[in-house]
């Protein structure tokens, strides 16, 4: 067919949450090491375009709200036209991953958080 497969699209979007953490100097390990985990809870997709095989996707993704509990991600995929391929959400809550209970966002990724992003600017 040539096209991406729909269910590759949530790696893309894990990709993405991983970059971004990682541009912003934080990391899913330290997550792990500090007995935080970040399971998707809710994800909501919208295909515009189809994909197509060895294509370059550009990844927009923003937070446009600071997390307690859970945090919400907003995602763009464009194709090298510039063309919306796909929006999508991806809905994460924080747990302890020895008791798997919901906790609060943890205050180093929070502090990064809010010294990268405002509601009125997002990147």
């Amino acid at each position: 067919m040539g096209y991406v497969y729909y269910g590759r699209y949530a790696n893309f979007y894990e990709i993405a949450r991983v970059e971004l953490f990682r541009k912003l100097g934080f990391t899913y390990s330290q997550l792990e090491e500090e007995g935080i985990g970040m399971p998707v809870i809710q994800m909501e997709t919208k295909f515009i375009i189809p994909a197509k095989y060895d294509e370059i996707i550009k990844i927009n993704i923003q937070i446009k709200e600071i997390p307690s509990a859970k945090i919400l991600f907003h995602y763009r995929l464009y194709n090298k036209k510039k063309n919306l391929i796909n929006t999508a959400t991806t809905l994460l809550t924080f747990i302890d991953l020895q008791t798997k209970k919901a906790v609060r966002t943890p205050k180093k990724l929070l502090e990064i958080i809010n010294n990268n992003f405002s509601e009125k600017e997002n990147r």
